[in-house]
């Protein structure tokens, strides 16, 4: 029987576990897009639907309701004006957990937990093309240390 046993606990006493959850929302709405284990992103995937559900609605009370578990003023500012619009027509369901396989220390099982409607970040676009350079700057050196070799052959 599951009596009793309806809440996310995470190990932690509830205030931690409180301030966790509102850390890890601040990170969501800022980002877009967090890592963590499954179990924090099944935690904090129903907090995010409602803050955005809130954000909807785009009153002044809802904003102070969501400015009493995501306390920083920016990232809300962000999520009246940028991810409720963006999320307008959708009625429910506003993030997703993608399941990415175990962290390697201990084996825990991680996830990423991201807004549906997230545009393609451009930092994820400069990550490749900053390896695509490094690669090519490989090369190159590559290539330079052909060129000593065979002008050593060609001294000696």
């Amino acid at each position: 029987m599951r009596h009793r046993n309806h809440r996310f606990r995470l190990g932690r006493v509830s205030e931690h576990r409180t301030a966790m959850l509102r850390n890890m929302l601040v990170a969501l709405f800022r980002h877009e897009r967090i890592e963590t284990t499954e179990a924090k992103a099944k935690a904090v995937r129903g907090l995010a639907d409602h803050m955005v559900t809130l954000a909807k609605r785009d009153n002044l009370h809802a904003r102070r309701q969501v400015l009493a578990m995501v306390p920083d003023p920016v990232v809300v500012k962000k999520l009246f004006d940028t991810i409720a619009a963006r999320s307008g027509d959708r009625v429910g369901g506003y993030t997703r957990i993608l399941k990415t396989g175990t962290r390697p220390g201990d084996r825990a099982p991680m996830a990423i937990l991201e807004l549906v409607d997230r545009p393609e970040a451009p930092m994820d676009k400069g990550k490749k093309d900053a390896k695509a350079e490094k690669r090519d700057k490989g090369q190159a050196a590559g290539a330079a240390k052909g060129r000593k070799k065979k002008t050593a052959a060609a001294a000696s």
